[in-house]
């Protein structure tokens, strides 16, 4: 469990610090990454750090945090909330959602797949 905890204090950091460089490091080269499980996942690094890199620009004052609910050797089912200022708005949003994904042999994230509740005050 604690490589998946030391994974997800990573992310949380690099979210934190709105750092899109240092979040998609953490994702294998051929993730498969589920922004929204409605969508088409994305197939590669490149297409995570796509995602990733708007995250300076369209939000601040990030906190994160999460609850490991249950883990095997290579899965991880997580509870992660966010609270997070939505740029240009300055919208004030809670989320409050599910990671499933594996670590590869490496560290690094070969699969995730999120659900998530959006609040906006």
């Amino acid at each position: 469990m604690q490589k998946f905890q030391n994974w997800l204090n990573k992310l949380g950091q690099a979210w934190m610090n709105l750092n899109p460089e240092t979040a998609a490091g953490l994702f294998s080269k051929d993730v498969e990454y589920y922004e929204s499980t409605l969508k088409a996942p994305c197939q590669n690094w490149n297409e995570v750090f796509d995602l990733w890199k708007i995250i300076p620009t369209n939000q601040k004052d990030v906190i994160f945090n999460f609850e490991i609910l249950t883990s095997s050797e290579n899965l991880c089912i997580a509870n992660w909330r966010v609270e997070r200022i939505q740029l240009p708005q300055n919208t004030k949003q809670k989320i409050d959602g599910i990671f499933v994904f594996k670590l590869n042999e490496n560290g690094l994230c070969n699969y995730l797949k999120q659900w998530r509740t959006v609040e906006q005050s």
